[in-house]
């Protein structure tokens, strides 16, 4: 069956990107473009026609991430829901297993190459909390919440959603066993509701 047009790049960039992700884990910005083109199995020309940096590659990576977060935003389901369903892709990808790894990465990549780590940020954490402070907005002017400084409140979600989860992550900690994600990620949707109901 013949691959579809596009099919073999988007499997390339894909490879790229995961390999890049274990490399920034295991040695931060010293990762070379060499070594993220070997692990993909690419070569360097195809690397570098897909990702002129490691910046770039570093920012579709959080890209992705922020994608998957945020994705539930579009639903249209209740703010509770939506709200839940973020908080629950959240923790699973920062306070469950070794799934943190990747901030440990950024943080590793942080001080040697700063442009790196705020490309990340504002392409991954950044873009979610404005996209949720967007929504937050309209849920205001829907009178749905009360919700009279968006970004402020975003911030506060994720915090509430993730608790120590990040500070874990970056440490290399172990975080606490979460007998049910649903249910917790539930908890902290209705928390955020009842505080921002409307009066």
């Amino acid at each position: 069956m013949p691959r579809a047009r596009g099919q073999i790049d988007e499997q390339k960039s894909q490879a790229i990107l995961q390999a890049a992700a274990s490399l920034f884990v295991e040695k931060g910005a010293k990762a070379s473009m060499s070594e993220i083109a070997r692990r993909a199995g690419v070569s360097k020309q195809t690397l570098y026609n897909r990702f002129a940096t490691k910046t770039e590659i570093g920012r579709a990576l959080a890209a992705q991430r922020s994608d998957a977060v945020t994705a539930p935003l579009t639903s249209g389901a209740e703010p509770e829901a939506v709200l839940a369903a973020i908080a629950e892709t959240l923790i699973s990808k920062i306070c469950t297993g070794g799934k943190g790894a990747s901030l440990r990465g950024v943080a590793l990549v942080s001080p040697e190459a700063p442009e790196l780590a705020r490309a990340i940020y504002d392409a991954g954490p950044g873009e979610s909390v404005r996209r949720i402070a967007a929504w937050l907005k309209v849920q205001d002017e829907a009178r749905r919440l009360s919700v009279p400084d968006p970004l402020a409140a975003a911030e506060m979600f994720t915090g509430m959603a993730l608790g120590h989860g990040h500070l874990r992550s970056v440490l290399g900690l172990p975080h606490p066993e979460i007998a049910d994600l649903p249910a917790r990620a539930r908890d902290v949707a209705r928390r955020f509701v009842r505080a921002f109901a409307p009066e």
